[in-house]
């Protein structure tokens, strides 16, 4: 069976067997189960994840309510700000499913940079494309009314809405659950 991770990765950029092979020797793939914390708020990050299964959720405690940021899917990769700047975690990282991820760490990254270089153009690539995707997320949250985020979320990524409660979805609108169920319902009835 194929890795997913050199599948993922020839799919930008073609790799030789012995390439192949230095990126396999770097891999640490690890399951996790559904509701298992990666990172808690004060905590170091000493790693970054690439999904290969399932869906994790971030969030933050505010007044001890749950607010998700962001949900991370198969293919995505996740950088947590404390992996970067050393500094304890601000927010949590949950599995929403059981997932497979893929997990390294600054000193694996470097090295496997060192001995694949054609690797760092990918890597600034998919930053490059995070980056953007993060400010059409915030702008839409800025600028759009609760109503036109649930819509832009029902169009762009239909799958959350099968993958993870509810007022996790609420909370990532910035709405209640409550709010959430009413919006449906009358969006469901528009003729």
């Amino acid at each position: 069976m194929e890795n997913p991770i050199i599948k993922f990765i020839t799919s930008y950029v073609a790799l030789s067997p012995e390439e192949i092979d230095l990126v396999n020797e770097q891999n640490q793939i690890i399951s996790y189960k559904k509701g298992t914390l990666l990172l808690s708020e004060g905590e170091y990050a000493k790693e970054c994840y690439f999904i290969l299964k399932g869906c994790i959720r971030s969030y933050y405690l505010v007044n001890g309510e749950e607010r998700t940021t962001e949900f991370y899917n198969e293919t995505q990769g996740i950088n947590p700000v404390s992996y970067l700047t050393k500094q304890p975690s601000e927010y949590y990282l949950a599995c929403e499913e059981d997932c497979e991820v893929a997990i390294s760490s600054a000193e694996r990254s470097e090295k496997l940079i060192r001995n694949v270089p054609k690797l760092e153009a990918l890597i600034m690539q998919m930053s490059k494309e995070l980056l953007v995707q993060n400010q059409v997320s915030f702008d839409n949250f800025k600028n759009l009314s609760p109503e036109m985020r649930y819509l832009k979320l029902l169009e762009t990524r239909p799958e959350l809405f099968n993958r993870v409660p509810l007022n996790h979805i609420a909370t990532y609108l910035g709405i209640t659950p409550v709010s959430l169920s009413r919006m449906r319902k009358r969006i469901t009835v528009k003729p």
